[in-house]
């Protein structure tokens, strides 16, 4: 008699750890997903070109497209291409000259949107080259956003002789250098 009751004694435990076991990998499998796609998954760059440049600054240019459905937001940019990167909005200052300027709250992409990049508006300047950019060379990019994601895109370099802003920073003398072409930087036209 001792011996039948242990063995219902271990096989009801045994069910009963079974059910809980199955309980827990259901519960499990229809848990609902509860992380969201990340914006590096989310942006494509369309038409991307970097301005090609024998030395000192040059910018990248494109449309950057947001497919996910959360806005994004690029904190930085980084390149082998350039010792500094920064993200750049061009406005008027008050004497109604055109300069450029560092974004630092970065470019928000809204959900379903896209960011226009191109000369004399938003752009990705490229200070300090490590080489001489000539028309045809490629170069890779890498964006970070605020969720720390990140996306990598490769674009070409092209010839470009356009835009006139000037670079207005908080040290300008730190970025007077003149880009190849007619985009002059360093808060003064030379």
């Amino acid at each position: 008699m001792y011996t039948r009751t242990t063995q219902n004694s271990l096989l009801a435990l045994t069910a009963v750890a079974l059910v809980a076991l199955t309980g827990c990998s259901t519960a499990a499998s229809n848990a609902p997903e509860t992380s969201a796609p990340q914006a590096g998954e989310a942006v494509v760059m369309e038409d991307g070109w970097v301005k090609a440049a024998d030395s000192g600054m040059s910018a990248a240019f494109g449309e950057l497209e947001n497919t996910g459905s959360d806005d994004v937001t690029i904190v930085s940019a980084s390149t082998e291409a350039s010792s500094a990167l920064e993200l750049h909005e061009t406005i008027e200052n008050e004497a109604g000259e055109m300069i450029m300027r560092e974004k630092t709250d970065g470019f928000t992409i809204e959900a379903g949107d896209s960011l226009s990049l191109e000369p004399g508006g938003n752009h990705l300047m490229l200070m300090d080259l490590s080489d001489p950019i000539a028309a045809g060379d490629e170069i890779t990019f890498t964006l970070t956003f605020s969720d720390e994601s990140t996306y990598e895109f490769t674009v070409p370099a092209k010839d470009y002789a356009g835009a006139n802003e000037n670079y207005e920073g908080d040290d300008a003398g730190e970025h007077d250098m003149e880009m190849s072409g007619d985009m002059e930087m360093g808060g003064h036209s030379e």
